[in-house]
């Protein structure tokens, strides 16, 4: 049974406390190896680490800063199927979603190569006479990440490139369940040519979460999650006077019109829903049937599901994998009994869908609950599995009622041949994030990725523009400079037209 470290200072890093978590193959239901859990102490070492390693990389050229990505992008690249096995391994998504996870990661990487053009500050000449003023970027500090289990490497890469780029140190405490991306991160970053103490990891549990939060020498805390620890997370990290951004939960809508194409819709339905076992805050989570095209949906879905492959994700064949735990598995599979029970009809059972994989993985199979109501759980909660709800409305006006009062704001999407109904649709929808015949919405590196409502907690995005706005803070100079002697002395306020 291997034991996994903490990273600090460049190098493992057993820790202080006697702690461990387990760390499972979901496939199989077999542990497969044991984490250290941060004490206190052990989070207290890796952000004296960072704050120690802060002024020479903040100070260190933008060359060289960049240099160090660039070097790691092209070790990314070389160890990518390796990457993607641990994601496999140990979250239990299939290999070709695993690679599509590092796929997405390195596009940030790549995005933060080039951050010397928005890094650059502003100038103006004669804002008053004699008088410049120009602007500049500068790091915060040290910087931490809390990162979720289904994206164990591309959502520390949302977060940790762009930070270091802009001269920052990070803390990042991955989660618990699916460990080993972070330290393999870490090596790769190390073999780069990163400095010691610039990058670290922690690992833990809540011990660790609570001590990041309230660290006085931890400027900024980047989060994403569900809602209820996202608004804890941002709460307590505002609390003690850090920038905050807090991704919470989601259930997002995908709208089909009746003029879409509804082999198109349902496939993109299947996809959304399904891929990475429903386990993405992206996921399609509610399929809004507009104007009596419910049934076709619903049959066309049926089909689909009836030839699709669950398996573990180290066979080609496999469509989707198992879910994280034993433990999250059963909460979600007790929701088709919740659905049920509440009047909704459940159109595909996934408990009793064929596993082509190990009998004690923690599997369940794609699920469709139709004739759900907004009143249901099962529509209210985010069940984060394979669980696609279908509620049937009979206009536009509906469905976009529905999704403002659902409370969320991730991701939306409609499916529709006619572009006025289209634009009206990106135009109104609550969601920060909008597919048009695009079930899954997640904006490329060079945008920002983030929700609206009871999905985002704090004001900027996570990674593109905003992720440089999060990772710098202004200085604005005004500056004048005249001979000796020849300045005079004046109570007043400067304005611009002081001469």
């Amino acid at each position: 049974m291997k034991t996994l470290s903490h990273w600090i200072n460049a190098t493992d890093y057993a820790g202080e406390s006697p702690r461990r978590g387990p760390v499972f193959n979901p496939a199989t239901g077999q542990q497969t190896a044991e984490v250290n859990f941060a004490s206190v102490a052990d989070v207290d070492a890796a952000v004296a680490a960072a704050l120690a390693a802060w002024p020479a990389w903040s100070s260190s050229s933008l060359a060289t800063r960049t240099g160090v990505l660039f070097r790691f992008r092209e070790l990314l690249v070389q160890n990518a199927d390796t990457l993607r096995d641990l994601i496999v391994s140990e979250h239990g998504k299939v290999a070709s979603d695993a690679a599509g996870e590092v796929a997405r990661g390195l596009d940030v990487v790549e995005f933060a190569c080039g951050i010397a053009h928005l890094l650059k500050g502003e100038f103006s000449e004669g804002a008053s006479t004699g008088v410049n003023v120009h602007s500049l970027r500068q790091s915060l500090g040290v910087v931490a990440g809390i990162t979720p289990f289904n994206f164990p490497a591309m959502v520390p890469m949302w977060m940790f490139p762009i930070a270091l780029a802009a001269g920052n140190t990070f803390v990042l405490k991955p989660s618990e369940k699916d460990p080993s991306c972070a330290n393999f991160l870490a090596g790769l970053l190390r073999d780069a040519g990163l400095p010691a103490g610039v990058f670290n990891v922690v690992h833990g549990d809540r011990v660790a979460v609570e001590r990041i939060l309230e660290h006085p020498d931890i400027a900024a805390v980047s989060f994403v999650g569900s809602t209820a620890v996202a608004r804890s997370i941002y709460e307590t990290a505002a609390h003690y006077g850090k920038r905050v951004q807090a991704l919470g939960g989601a259930k997002n809508h995908m709208v089909v019109l009746p003029d879409a194409d509804l082999a198109d819709a349902a496939e993109a339905a299947v996809s959304a829903g399904f891929g990475s076992a429903g386990e993405r805050c992206m996921a399609a989570s509610v399929l809004v049937a507009v104007g009596g095209c419910g049934d076709e949906l619903v049959d066309l879905i049926r089909k689909r599901v009836d030839h699709l492959t669950v398996g573990p994700g180290t066979q080609s064949s496999s469509e989707m994998g198992p879910l994280i735990t034993k433990e999250h598995r059963d909460k979600v599979a007790s929701y088709l009994g919740i659905g049920e029970g509440e009047g909704a009809t459940l159109a595909i059972d996934g408990r009793t869908h064929t596993i082509d994989g190990e009998s004690e993985g923690f599997w369940l199979g794609p699920c469709l609950i139709d004739d759900v109501t907004p009143d249901m759980k099962v529509y209210t909660d985010e069940i984060f599995g394979p669980v696609l709800s279908v509620v049937r409305v009979n206009t536009l006006d509906d469905a976009l009622g529905l999704i403002a009062r659902n409370g969320y704001g991730n991701g939306a999407a409609i499916f529709t041949s006619d572009g006025a109904a289209a634009q009206r649709f990106e135009t109104e929808v609550e969601a920060g994030m909008v597919g048009i015949n695009v079930a899954i919405p997640v904006p490329v590196a060079y945008y920002s990725f983030g929700g609206w409502n009871d999905s985002l907690f704090g004001d900027l995005h996570v990674y593109g523009p905003d992720g440089v706005k999060f990772y710098t803070r202004t200085k604005a100079v005004t500056s004048r400079w005249r001979n000796i002697g020849s300045s005079q002395s004046s109570l007043s306020f400067p304005t611009t037209k002081s001469s």
